[in-house]
């Protein structure tokens, strides 16, 4: 179920961009209470539509790689392959797409951590059937690019 998202809940959202932001600023900001704020965030967070998390800069984490990875498969069930893919350790997101590739899979590497993107490939990878072709895309420098920290 997609959750109606009027302009009061856009502007909360925009005001969440620092996610420690409390709801009383908020709530001043915008000229409403603070009640309706937090009542407005517990809905949309209920309803899946708001995640608050911390992110990081990735280059600012020393061992710390960033990679996009393309991903053609041998089969149309690409919801199936999507969740398999999300199971993947190291794997942020998986997003299904059209164009050349089915899935994008977006990774955090560090072999500090044990997972380097030869170990990826060796030990993660290597569990997902009917993958066709993959092509790879490190990210050497990302303008306002944070992600969540899972290793």
């Amino acid at each position: 179920m997609k959750t109606k998202m009027d302009e009061m809940n856009k502007a909360i959202i925009r005001q969440l961009g620092d996610g420690r932001k409390p709801f009383s600023a908020i709530a001043d900001e915008l000229a409403i209470t603070e009640n309706t704020v937090r009542s407005r965030v517990n809905k949309l967070v209920d309803e899946g539509v708001l995640q608050i998390s911390g992110l990081v800069n990735p280059e600012c984490i020393p061992g710390l790689q960033v990679v996009m990875m393309g991903v053609k498969l041998k089969t149309l069930d690409l919801e199936k392959k999507a969740k398999e893919f999300s199971q993947l350790r190291g794997v942020i997101s998986v997003a299904v797409v059209t164009g050349r590739y089915d899935l994008f899979v977006q990774l955090v590497l560090s072999e500090e951590e044990g997972l380097s993107l030869l170990d990826f490939f060796k030990y993660e990878l290597d569990q997902i059937t009917e993958v066709s072709d993959v092509e790879t895309y490190v990210v050497y420098q990302g303008h306002n690019f944070r992600i969540p920290y899972i290793l």
